[in-house]
């Protein structure tokens, strides 16, 4: 089994949202999203989408969205809010929408049984990055860290012996030029050895962080960063 991720594939079928207007590598992205994903994941994968999902704001126009990524390969497709998805209701009434072989994270986690607990909430605009807004920002920033608490406190009562915590995130754990933050410092306690999340676009591509921060591998996965094809976090035997 292999887990992989990919972020923002912004679908529109059941709300046309023309995105292309975003530049040229928007042009026709669902049928990137499928050559991408299809030559890439194998049946018995799993893939989690890491949020902006789709730019439906009703149950109606999100489905045939859900059942496009549904119709793709992989054995189960794990989904997390973005900031676009204003569709996504509660926990219960989204579970209850997405088509078989597909579920959805929130404040929970997640446990296959080859031995990875998947957790992770969306995030927020962080302190210290420069269009950080104090008086908007900070109270969503830490409502997003409780629920990420949440999560973390679910992985460690799924977590066995042996397994590895993986976090899908939507927004960036750090930002411009830091080394740790109140996010990263959360997944290295909880023992979370990879972690992939999307949101930025266009030129922040340049400062979205990669690698290994602190015992932590960050993918940064969003669709137009990563030719729209999932990447893979890693494989287990």
């Amino acid at each position: 089994m292999r887990l992989f991720a990919l972020g923002d594939t912004h679908l529109s079928f059941g709300r046309p949202t023309p995105m292309d207007v975003f530049g040229d590598v928007w042009r026709d992205h669902p049928a990137k999203i499928a050559a991408g994903w299809d030559g890439t994941v194998g049946a018995d994968d799993v893939v989690a989408v890491v949020g902006d999902v789709s730019w439906a704001r009703t149950e109606d126009e999100v489905r045939p969205d859900l059942e496009f990524l549904a119709a793709r390969p992989g054995r189960l497709k794990v989904l997390l809010r973005g900031n676009h998805d204003s569709w996504w209701t509660s926990r219960a009434r989204v579970r209850r929408l997405l088509p078989e072989g597909m579920t959805a994270l929130q404040n929970d986690a997640l446990r296959l049984d080859e031995g990875v607990v998947l957790c992770g909430a969306r995030g927020w605009e962080a302190p210290g990055m420069p269009w950080f807004d104090e008086a908007k920002d900070l109270p969503v920033y830490e409502r997003e860290l409780r629920r990420l608490d949440l999560s973390l406190e679910a992985a460690a009562r799924l977590a066995r012996e042996g397994d590895r915590l993986v976090a899908l995130l939507h927004y960036p754990p750090v930002g411009p030029g830091q080394s740790t933050s109140p996010v990263l410092e959360r997944l290295e306690r909880a023992g979370v050895v990879a972690a992939a999340y999307g949101h930025l676009h266009g030129s922040d591509h340049a400062w979205a962080p990669r690698g290994r921060f602190g015992g932590v591998e960050l993918f940064f996965v969003a669709g137009d960063a990563v030719d729209f094809t999932p990447q893979c976090l890693l494989e287990v035997d």
